[in-house]
């Protein structure tokens, strides 16, 4: 099989995860790597990658010597630096404060509790097809300001925006380059028709908020606006989708957690942090080096890519007590699943509060949470290294009775 070129680098897992079962359990991988080899470069991918917590934080924490920006089209908040960074995240900030985030509870609960009612009784369901992946999406359509009639084809959108190649040739890369471009083309062209709509009569969405917030006195391009509905799209509906999923993951594979958080349900938001550590969404961030430095004890060059495993940082036993167990309640918990340093993800409080609405109903609602697979299947991660999750988590319960 030809390999995938260079520009491709970032989809291709690292050597020591390509089968199916370290990718459903990487960690192991993670930790041998963290201990053996911290800071090293790999001549397949042609890039560094970084295992430690501390050099892992160094490299995030610091966006003057390992920049965000890419060579490609259009401008968002992921692939700036500041202080375009600073001046895009303030004012989308007027728009996205935590308070009207928290304002979102009520319609959240109701989501998930109109996502579950078919399931209870039969005692089974599917939770990423029937909950963890509709809920986010629901939520950010609406936040958005998509009209529930186009949440099908919003929903399709999502998906190919996350989407991963089907191997690693460069036909199977380019196939995928071209759906995704197709794709952007598209959003672009919805966004950009809502918001001449919203121009014209503005409504209590974030697209009317984006367009009327300012400081001052500047505005966001229309070019800018398309661009955070397309990063809240992609970057809110992955990372909430396997946020809960892997909480779910972890309630099952340990079933004694599930009678600790019902009965402490105080724990639970402390639960979804230590879901943050365990089983973060994202295990990779990547940047690019602005200049020649030396980490780790190690010579990376200007213009090299620079992986930060997160997933690696988050088990790294010098930072974290009991680091390969789960615990409920830690404190401090300073994972990074959310990123670090100016790049810390900005829809944080969003995901938080769904995984918090979903962990405490299905506590509430369920008991004896197990997987239960056919005896022809297998658990299937998802195809990439920056992503921690599995495609399908089909479980089992008895409904509980409030």
């Amino acid at each position: 099989m030809k390999q995938a070129p260079r520009k491709y680098a970032n989809y291709i897992p690292i050597r020591e995860l390509h089968s199916k079962e370290r990718q459903l359990f990487p960690f192991q991988v993670y930790a041998e790597l963290r201990e053996n080899t911290p800071v090293r470069y790999d001549e397949h991918r042609e890039c560094w990658d970084v295992f430690r917590y501390e050099d892992v934080q160094y490299v995030l924490k610091n966006p003057k010597l390992f920049s965000s920006e890419r060579n490609r089209a259009g401008t968002s908040m992921l692939t700036t630096d500041p202080p375009k960074h600073k001046q895009l995240r303030d004012l989308v900030n007027q728009a996205f404060t935590p308070k009207a985030i928290e304002a979102l509870a009520p319609r959240i609960q109701e989501i998930t509790d109109e996502l579950l009612a078919p399931h209870l009784s039969g005692g089974r369901m599917n939770l990423i097809d029937d909950l963890a992946t509709p809920l986010p999406v629901i939520v950010i359509a609406e936040l958005i300001g998509v009209p529930a009639t186009d949440r099908r084809e919003f929903k399709e959108w999502s998906d190919v925006l996350v989407k991963g190649a089907r191997d690693d040739s460069e036909e199977a890369f380019q196939e995928l380059e071209k759906e995704k471009l197709k794709n952007i083309k598209e959003l672009y062209a919805y966004f950009t028709d809502i918001m001449e709509q919203r121009r014209l009569k503005p409504q209590d969405d974030l697209i009317s908020l984006l367009l009327d917030a300012e400081i001052e006195g500047e505005k966001l391009t229309e070019e800018e606006v398309v661009n955070f509905c397309i990063l809240l799209l992609a970057a809110g509906n992955e990372t909430t989708t396997n946020l809960i999923a892997n909480a779910v993951r972890i309630l099952s594979e340990q079933p004694e957690l599930q009678e600790e958080l019902r009965e402490h349900p105080d724990k639970v938001a402390s639960a979804v942090e230590e879901t943050l550590r365990y089983y973060p969404p994202i295990v990779a961030i990547g940047r690019v080096a602005r200049e020649d430095i030396e980490l780790g004890g190690k010579a990376i060059k200007a213009g090299q890519q620079v992986i930060s495993w997160v997933g690696a940082a988050n088990r790294d036993s010098a930072q974290f007590e009991r680091a390969d167990e789960f615990v409920s309640d830690r404190k401090p918990n300073r994972h990074m699943g959310f990123g670090f340093g100016i790049h810390f993800c900005l829809g944080a409080p969003l995901a938080r509060l769904e995984a918090r609405v979903v962990l405490s109903t299905l506590l509430q609602r369920m008991e004896q949470i197990q997987l239960v697979l056919d005896p022809e299947s297998s658990l299937e991660p998802i195809q990439s290294a920056f992503v921690f999750g599995v495609k399908e988590y089909p479980i089992q319960f008895q409904e509980r009775h409030i």
